[in-house]
């Protein structure tokens, strides 16, 4: 509808900026230059980045000027390149005892890497001989770091269950002060998002958890939180009804299990959503994944888009015959009944990825502006839009799930790619693979 439509002119410019926020973004009309370029990368024109002996890569970080990549190594190291002459500027050779498997900056300067070895640590770019200091609180391996830049906390997650919050105002070469935040079984990933008002926990058995209107300052003990939802994404019965016929191990690798993320005692109290929602409230959700044909999942990689607007999700069919990309949008709101309230997630596009690399976790990511995914596919990766023009979610949001479309594939790896990664300021990606290679993809002119 145009101006002249019923409401006049100003009923359709508040159309038009319809779930955009406050402000529209001033680059959101400009994109059809970024698309051009990304369009333009060839395979030919990719950067080879050999790791030689170390180990396959884990995982991809940029400095968030864009001025540093940083890689994550199986064999204990961390690899550190200048991105624009893709040169090698250092290597972090005994970074850990065990496997590196997350990288987390802080700022320009500092960054976090956790490991296998049970230890988070800290580094400065300015004096990279030493660790500013090893963080110890972790059981098991530690796989995953956040960040939250408003109160300078630290969040950590690992394969013994616990989400630990870090006080880096307060570090030490001895460690910093830390606290136990939150514990669920069966945890995979945890993720904040940008605006650090909700905590995403994804566990090998197929569940979603989601702690709103989060509160790091609180921490929380297994029934001590109010269960806001607690409910498959495709139907009305409560989570602990849903089939799950239980997880089976992946690599880099998760831990095998026969029952949900938390016990049925605590998921059948009432929900505590009506008259609004206290801090830390809790949803457990089951994920709809296409071709899942109720024989469970596991969700491997959890990502978040740029502006809150949706989280990204990789899952595995417990049979490992199938793998699956799919966009969930958040929806905000009070429920539309408080007897069966619905999800606060939507599934609005997916897309079946290719069946290689079985027992391994490939972690993919959205571009800066969040109009695009990069996905491991094989041995290379996919370039994906919510549409063939590389729309915004908001301007294309479907009334029913739909596949994501394939804007351009790159392959230059020789074994299956684990990882990938935008640059936040730069036209380029990068990507690692297995046998350890690193290849950066960026326009030739």
């Amino acid at each position: 509808p145009g101006p002249g439509a019923p409401g006049g002119l100003f009923a359709w410019l508040r159309g038009r900026c319809l779930g955009r926020g406050a402000a529209v973004d001033p680059a959101r009309d400009t994109f059809g230059a970024m698309t051009g370029l990304y369009g333009a990368i060839q395979p030919a024109d990719s950067v080879s980045l050999s790791t030689r002996t170390h180990g396959a890569v884990f995982n991809l970080e940029y400095s968030p000027d864009g001025s540093v990549l940083t890689v994550a190594c199986e064999q204990t190291e961390v690899l550190l390149f200048d991105p624009i002459s893709s040169k090698h500027i250092k290597t972090l050779s005994e970074a850990h005892e065990d496997c590196v498997n997350n990288i987390r900056f802080l700022d320009n300067r500092l960054f976090a890497t956790c490991s296998d070895d049970t230890t988070i640590a800290l580094w400065d770019l300015r004096k990279l001989n030493t660790k500013v200091c090893t963080l110890h609180g972790h059981t098991s391996w530690v796989k995953n770091i956040e960040y939250d830049t408003n109160t300078r906390l630290l969040v950590t997650s690992g394969f013994d269950g616990n989400v630990i919050i870090w006080d880096t105002n307060r570090c030490t070469e001895d460690g910093c002060p830390h606290k136990k935040f939150f514990h669920t079984r069966f945890l995979m990933r945890m993720r904040l998002t940008p605006d650090c008002s909700k905590m995403l926990i994804s566990t090998s058995s197929g569940y979603l958890l989601i702690l709103h209107d989060l509160d790091l300052n609180k921490s929380l003990e297994v029934g001590s939180y109010p269960i806001l939802r607690a409910r498959r994404t495709t139907s009305s019965s409560d989570i602990t009804s849903s089939g799950s016929s239980g997880p089976r191990a992946v690599g880099s690798p998760c831990h095998q299990n026969n029952s949900g993320p938390l016990s049925e005692k605590t998921l059948s109290r009432p929900s505590q959503r009506e008259g609004g929602s206290p801090r830390n409230s809790l949803e457990v959700l089951t994920p709809e994944v296409p071709g899942e044909r109720d024989r469970g999942n596991c969700i491997t990689s959890l990502q978040l888009h740029p502006k809150g607007w949706a989280t990204l999700l990789r899952c595995s069919s417990n049979t490992d015959d199938q793998e699956w990309t799919c966009v969930y949008e958040f929806q905000e709101g009070a429920p539309v009944r408080p007897v069966s309230p619905r999800c606060s997630l939507r599934l609005t596009h997916c897309i079946e990825e290719a069946n290689v690399g079985r027992g391994y976790i490939k972690e993919l990511c959205f571009s800066p502006d969040g109009r695009m995914i990069s996905s491991p596919h094989g041995f290379g990766i996919r370039l994906l839009g919510f549409d063939a023009h590389c729309s915004e979610l908001v301007d294309c949001l479907p009334r029913e799930a739909s596949p994501l479309r394939e804007i351009r594939s790159l392959y230059s790896h020789k074994d299956v790619v684990l990882t990938t990664k935008f640059s936040p300021t730069h036209c380029q990606i990068a990507s690692g693979c297995l046998s350890g290679r690193v290849s950066l993809y960026q326009p030739k002119f």
